[in-house]
């Protein structure tokens, strides 16, 4: 009898100990933040000077053009002529190699302005966001509030199961 006693109160007390789900009521709701970084990539742009080349003309050939046409119209003009005729030809043909060198243009490439331009890159720019981290709630079962946390995010009023168990000391 004393065994069947002992197992009846030890069945009693499991009962009374077991776990059940009833529903509390939402009556607050707070959301936790934290603060992140993101790398955002941004488009940035500038105005620039750029140069713009041209064509220039040049009037007068340097000296070492001047005297390579008089080389080269001397060895031409020495081709001609005989004696002191062929002297004069080299001499003659001198002159008007230095001559032509002396009055040929010369052309060059340069700077002769300039143009505004908008270039852009792309940069990544650390930002600072702040962020809902998690939910502090609120609520009240059979006259019991108490707090929780958890991402669901839940409206104040709202139904959420809870466990409850009681345990005899």
């Amino acid at each position: 009898m004393k065994t069947l006693l002992t197992a009846s109160v030890l069945a009693l007390v499991a009962t009374s100990a077991a776990a059940q789900t009833k529903y509390a009521t939402i009556t607050n709701v707070q959301p936790n933040y934290q603060t992140v970084y993101m790398n955002v990539p941004q488009q940035q742009c500038q105005n620039i000077q750029v140069p713009v080349y041209g064509t220039v003309k040049n009037g007068q050939a340097s000296t070492g053009d001047t005297i390579l046409g008089a080389v080269i119209g001397g060895a031409i003009g020495n081709q001609f002529g005989n004696g002191s005729g062929r002297d004069a030809a080299t001499v003659l043909g001198a002159i008007i190699g230095a001559d032509v060198a002396n009055k040929k243009p010369r052309d060059s490439q340069q700077i002769i302005g300039y143009r505004e331009e908008r270039q852009c890159s792309e940069v990544v720019v650390r930002e600072q966001q702040r962020e809902i981290k998690n939910y502090t709630i609120t609520y009240r079962w059979n006259g019991v509030t108490t707090q929780s946390y958890t991402y669901n995010n839940y409206r104040v009023g709202d139904k959420i199961p809870v466990t409850v168990s009681i345990i005899a000391q």
